[in-house]
């Protein structure tokens, strides 16, 4: 069975096994970037300290009536108030005001921040607010046409909390303490990282990345960690955030970060399908799930052994490569990728 991609990025399947050749550019949603992670919301917190903290916030203008999601406080009693600290609550940014009163920025997937001069008006359709201080206006953006981003004001410490998903803080988590975070529900490793009621602040790019570093396959359950690999865990996941919230952080101190992406040079696998380990050299593969999309290594991760999504696996039968091995054997020229999941096909006309 042949697996390849026709021009709107839909599998086509005819008959044998052929070499994929790695996508150009990843699906649009894909594209659009996912959730801003704690690296990305940290750097965001870098770059507004020196432009809002101490600054009286002016004025709050909405350009879509569906961002604000909350009723209390109202907008007015926000205006005027001084901006007395900064703080990130799961991956959801937090302006404290005086009187105990929050402005919480919630991205989701498309949703970002711009620092423009004061003033702006929020740009176009994809303008969905601004807040205005004395020296300059944070505009909230959001791509596609799915409004998912949204700005709570909270009144007090309780409702603040209320935000909170309850994920434990693994860059101040012991290895014990990671044990019982993971093991409170039985999941594959990639879904407890990316699960904000039992991890905090770590998204699809950053738990890739976690896994290859611990040497841990995407889809091992948390039930099955032995104790020698919660501790690369652990140590993993506190190296790859800490990392990249002090590589993002840099960058931020010169510049406010226009263009959060989920996808960075420098990342070992997240983003980087069909493209060389950076460890071993083995071309990274991936699994696709819904809008997710899961970047390993087969040699690091997987001991070699390819991982199928149940549709590609229904679809392809016995005709699914097991191993990078396999796989060689039946591409000519070599290894590329493994086919990735098959999309639902158009009917034609």
């Amino acid at each position: 069975m042949i697996v390849g991609l026709d021009s709107d990025g839909r599998v086509n399947c005819t008959g044998g096994v052929e070499r994929q050749k790695p996508l150009d550019r990843p699906p649009l949603l894909t594209r659009l970037g996912l959730v801003p992670e704690l690296p990305d919301v940290t750097a965001y917190l870098t770059a507004l300290e020196p432009r809002v903290v101490g600054h009286r916030l002016e004025r709050i203008r909405l350009a879509s009536p569906f961002v604000l999601r909350s009723v209390d406080p109202p907008v007015a009693e926000v205006e005027g108030r001084r901006v007395v600290g900064l703080r990130r609550v799961g991956k959801r940014l937090v302006l404290a005001l005086e009187g105990e009163i929050f402005v919480v920025i919630h991205l989701m997937i498309a949703g970002r921040l711009h620092w423009r001069p004061a003033g702006a008006r929020p740009p176009g359709r994809v303008g969905l607010a601004a807040i205005d201080f004395p020296d300059g206006t944070l505009t909230l953006t959001e791509a596609g046409t799915r409004r998912r981003a949204a700005i709570h004001l909270a009144r007090g410490e309780a409702a603040l909390l209320a935000h909170d998903p309850g994920g434990l803080d693994v860059l101040r988590a012991t290895v014990d303490e990671l044990r019982r975070a993971v093991s409170r529900e039985r999941h594959t490793l990639k879904r407890a990282l990316t699960d904000p009621r039992l991890l905090d602040g770590i998204g699809n790019a950053y738990a890739d990345e976690i896994l290859h570093r611990a040497r841990l396959s995407p889809v091992r359950m948390t039930d099955q960690l032995g104790d020698a690999e919660l501790a690369r865990l652990h140590a993993a996941a506190r190296a790859v955030l800490t990392e990249w919230s002090e590589r993002l952080s840099a960058d931020a101190r010169a510049t406010f970060p226009e263009k959060v992406t989920a996808f960075r040079d420098g990342m070992a696998v997240h983003g980087r399908y069909g493209q060389a380990c950076p460890d071993c050299g083995a071309p990274v593969q991936r699994i696709v799930h819904a809008e997710n999309e899961t970047n390993y290594c087969a040699v690091c991760q997987t001991g070699g052994r390819l991982l199928a999504d149940r549709a590609l696996s229904r679809l392809l039968h016995e005709d699914w490569p097991r191993t990078l091995e396999e796989l060689e054997e039946r591409v000519p020229g070599g290894v590329a990728g493994a086919p990735s999941s098959p999309r639902r096909r158009r009917p034609r006309r």
